[in-house]
């Protein structure tokens, strides 16, 4: 293989793997719709991710909507790296018919023209969620393994936010979740992810392409989106620091995600594409370590010298889980793949990222305005 596209390829884990693959000496061909959301209104100008990689990457600006964009963007190209889609979970459950359309229906575009056009793909490669997991495994005393269905906005209105055990009620504790663990998203973001890769796996076997499916965990690192209010914890608590905002905590900030480092996660995208004992698996790729929100943002405003205010409000949003995080036995094993930043290190060289960034506008509250209109705020 040596032509290889990438879609969504300008974005935050897109453009890095671009970079790796052509270090690496394959041709990257991207295709991407530039969104406002992720690269301003100028992208020329506005943002840092598009000019990494342009004058090294054929370009083509599109979305995966467009029949057009995929048949001239698969052109000559032996493997496809599938990232492009609509990732917040927040925004997923009221702009529900946009993620259906691209996450869903752009990865179908593709699937029926590989099923009935001449082409050259040899592997597919998508980014599903560890979204897809919902709250994900945890132990309960009495009843063993389980896994918690979605907590009652009355419970969480009451202040109690933690999971419980499903078939009794007991108090349960948290485990890392492997790739056979039961699949039950809360959010429309992680069923539209759940779905899309069924579909590339189901696809590709009949298809006799091999497929690999990767489950990332909280992706961050220098290069993330600072003017996306929809995703990215690191981003958004950093932008509100930078613009000398308190930061408005949810629930009680115990709640914890698996924070895994840019590095680590186009390493282990590449093993997966060059790898064949990856064909036709779905992996996670975490760090293996929960951290908790309040850490993130002490460790955020310690980082950046400031003295704003870390305000725990008992705020949440209906479709969050409470925790999460990976088992990477699997990809160990068949891919050798082991996280190698640490959440201290990664962290560091992510504010310091930051502190030479240009400072953006906080668009953060009219995110939580959004969601507020639509009841999903509390």
């Amino acid at each position: 293989m040596k032509n290889i596209l990438i879609t969504g390829g300008a974005g935050f884990i897109g453009s890095n793997l671009a970079l790796a693959l052509i270090e690496k000496g394959y041709e990257v061909t991207v295709l991407d719709n530039l969104s406002p959301q992720i690269h301003g209104d100028n992208p020329q100008c506005t943002s840092p991710l598009l000019r990494s990689i342009q004058n090294k990457v054929r370009l083509i600006q599109g979305s995966v909507t467009d029949r057009n964009a995929w048949l001239k963007a698969l052109e000559n190209q032996h493997a496809v790296i599938h990232l492009a889609a609509e990732t917040g979970t927040g925004q997923s459950m009221y702009e529900i018919e946009k993620y259906a359309a691209v996450n869903i229906g752009g990865t179908a575009l593709m699937l029926d023209i590989l099923a009935n056009t001449k082409h050259s793909i040899q592997k597919m490669v998508v980014a599903s969620s560890r979204a897809v997991y919902g709250e994900g495994k945890y132990h309960c005393g009495r009843c063993g393994d389980v896994y918690p269905t979605e907590r009652s906005d009355d419970a969480m209105m009451q202040g109690d936010f933690e999971c419980t055990c499903p078939l009794c009620g007991s108090a349960v504790e948290l485990r890392p979740t492997d790739e056979t663990s039961k699949i039950h998203p809360t959010s429309i973001y992680g069923i539209t992810k759940q779905t899309q890769a069924e579909m590339v796996l189901v696809a590709g076997k009949s298809l006799g392409i091999p497929a690999v499916v990767f489950r990332y965990q909280n992706v961050y690192g220098p290069g993330q989106s600072l003017s996306n209010p929809y995703t990215g914890i690191l981003s958004i608590f950093s932008t509100l620091i930078k613009n000398g905002k308190d930061i408005n905590i949810f629930e009680d900030g115990k709640e914890s995600r698996d924070f895994v480092y840019i590095d680590d996660v186009v390493s282990a995208t590449i093993l997966g594409l060059e790898r064949k004992e990856a064909d036709y698996h779905t992996f996670n790729v975490g760090a293996d370590k929960p951290i908790d929100v309040m850490t993130v943002a002490r460790t955020l405003r310690q980082k950046y010298g400031s003295d704003v205010e870390i305000k725990v409000s008992g705020n949440y949003r209906l479709g969050d889980i409470r925790h999460n995080y990976a088992d990477l036995t699997l990809a160990n094993k068949l891919l050798g793949y082991t996280p190698s930043v640490s959440f201290d290190q990664g962290i560091g060289h992510f504010a310091a990222w930051v502190d030479n960034q240009e400072i953006q506008v906080d668009r953060y509250a009219q995110s939580i305005e959004e969601m507020k209109s639509k009841g999903l705020y509390k």
